[in-house]
C-alpha cells in the first residue's frame, strides 16, 4: 500500500480534545431490560480532519462549483480522504476504511475514485492516521455497462459503495447502492466477476431500468456469517409494495455465488430512518445503525440495535435490543469534550466494528465538505470513537479474533 501524508495538520474538533483510551472497569454490569442495554460510556476519541487528501493523486470535486461549501472551496487539487462507509479490524491494529462514492451522487461524483484506504487510530494523541490504500479498478472488463473512465478505474458515478466485507482469500466483498450490487473484488482491487445484482430490486441508477427502489437505497449494510460462508447484504430503503421502513435483508450464498432466496425484513423505527451498517455477531445476530437525516442540535436519532433473525414475536421481523444511544454516551473522563455526555450527532453514522464482547468502534462518514454536524459552517472531521457497553454481547468468538 503506497504511504500517505496529510495536506492539512493533524486537528481535532473545537471543544473535542482527546486523551488516553479509559481502561474498561472491571464492575460486573447491572441486568438491563430484554428491549435495551444501559448507557454506553466513550472510552477512546480520535479524528481524522475533514481536509486531509491523498497526495498526488487527482483533482476531484469539479462538478460542485466553486461557491464555498462551509468554509471549503472546491475543486480540490487532490482525492478525498472522506465518507467512511465500511470498515473492516486488521490483525495489526490498523482498520480498513470504505469511501462511500464521493459527493453525494452520481451526478457529481465522477471525478472521485473509489477507494479502500488504510488506516491507524491512535487515542493517546487523538490522531488517526493514513497509511495506505488501494483503488478499485475493473481492468478485466467485467462491469457490462460504460464506466466513466477509459482506464477503467472505478469511480462515484459508476458505483455507490456503501458496506464491505473480507473473506478468507483476502478478497474484499463490496455493496452497492445504485444497482443494487455486490461487487467481488481481490486485495488489490481488481474487480473479479461481473457486479452481482439482486433479483427482483433496482435502483434508478440501474441501467436495467423499472426501479423500484429510492435512488442510492442499496446495501448499505452487509453482514458475513461468522463461518465465512454467507452474506447478509440489508438494503437501506423500501422496496416498493413493501410497508413502509421495512428493509429486506438477504442472504446470499458465497459458495454458489447466488442469492438464496431466504430474506428477512429489519423495520426502521420511523420510515423517515435510515440504516447505517450491519454486522454480525453470531449466526442469528446482527449490530445494525439506525438514523435520522438530522445533525447537531436537529439530530435526534443515532441509535445501534441488535437485531435478532429468530423473531420471537413470530412477526416477521427481526427482533430489536437497543444496545446503544449515540447521542447520550456517557463521557466521565471528558474524552470528547467538557462535558459528562458526549454526543455523535453527524447525518451519517455508518460504521460500527466489535472490538471486544463489551466494545464497539463507530465512525461517521463525513460526507466532505458537506455535513457539518459537530462544528456548524465547517465540516465534519472523520471520528473514530470506541464505546464501552453495560452488556456483554455474547459474541461468537471469530467476529472479534
Amino acid at each position: 500500500m503506497t504511504p500517505l501524508v496529510r495536506r492539512a495538520a493533524i486537528g481535532l474538533t473545537a471543544g473535542a480534545l482527546a486523551v488516553t483510551v479509559v481502561a474498561p472497569s472491571s464492575t460486573v454490569a447491572s441486568a438491563a431490560p430484554r428491549d435495551q442495554f444501559g448507557r454506553a460510556t466513550l472510552t477512546g476519541f480520535a479524528a481524522l480532519p475533514a481536509e486531509t487528501f491523498v497526495p498526488a493523486s487527482e483533482p476531484s470535486g469539479a462538478l460542485l462549483g466553486t461557491a464555498p461549501i462551509n468554509g471549503v472551496t472546491p475543486p480540490f487539487a487532490d482525492q478525498p480522504v472522506q465518507g467512511f462507509s465500511g470498515i473492516l479490524r486488521n490483525t495489526d491494529g490498523t482498520f480498513d476504511a470504505l469511501s462511500d462514492n464521493g459527493y453525494g451522487n452520481k451526478a457529481n461524483s465522477a471525478d472521485f475514485v473509489l477507494r479502500i484506504h488504510r488506516i491507524v487510530p491512535d487515542f493517546h494523541t487523538g490522531k488517526v492516521d493514513v497509511v495506505g490504500g488501494i483503488n478499485l479498478t475493473d481492468p478485466n472488463s467485467l462491469v457490462p455497462f460504460p464506466l466513466t473512465r477509459a482506464d477503467r478505474v472505478l469511480t462515484g458515478a459508476d458505483f455507490d459503495i456503501e458496506s464491505m466485507v473480507r473473506v478468507d482469500d483476502g478478497s474484499y466483498w463490496i455493496g452497492d447502492e445504485f444497482g443494487p450490487y455486490l461487487l467481488h473484488v481481490d486485495r488489490a482491487g481488481r474487480l473479479l466477476q461481473a457486479p452481482i445484482p439482486l433479483p427482483g430490486v433496482r435502483a434508478p441508477e440501474n441501467p436495467a431500468g423499472s426501479p423500484n427502489l429510492g435512488s442510492s437505497k442499496g446495501f448499505e449494510g452487509m453482514a458475513l456469517s461468522p463461518d465465512g460462508r454467507t452474506l447478509f447484504p440489508l438494503l437501506e430503503g423500501t422496496v416498493a409494495g413493501d410497508p413502509a421502513g421495512a428493509l429486506r435483508l438477504n442472504e446470499f450464498d458465497l459458495a454458489t455465488g447466488a442469492y438464496t432466496g431466504r430474506r428477512w425484513i429489519y423495520q426502521l423505527d420511523a420510515p423517515s430512518h435510515a440504516i447505517g451498517d450491519a454486522i454480525s455477531v453470531d449466526q442469528h445476530r446482527l449490530l445494525v445503525i439506525e438514523r435520522d437525516g438530522a445533525e447537531g442540535d436537529a439530530a435526534k436519532v443515532k441509535k445501534i440495535y441488535l437485531a435478532d433473525k429468530r423473531d420471537r414475536d413470530r412477526d416477521g421481523r427481526l427482533d430489536k435490543t437497543l444496545v446503544a444511544d449515540l447521542l447520550d454516551i456517557a463521557d466521565p473522563h471528558r474524552l470528547g469534550g467538557p462535558g459528562e455526555t458526549f454526543q455523535f450527532p453527524f447525518t451519517t453514522i455508518e460504521d460500527v466494528v466489535i472490538l471486544d464482547d463489551r466494545t464497539l468502534a463507530v465512525l461517521n462518514d463525513n460526507n466532505f465538505p458537506f455535513s457539518s454536524g459537530r462544528n456548524p459552517g465547517r465540516p465534519d472531521n472523520n471520528e473514530f470513537i470506541t464505546i464501552r457497553l453495560t452488556d456483554r454481547l455474547h459474541a461468537d468468538p471469530r467476529v472479534v479474533r
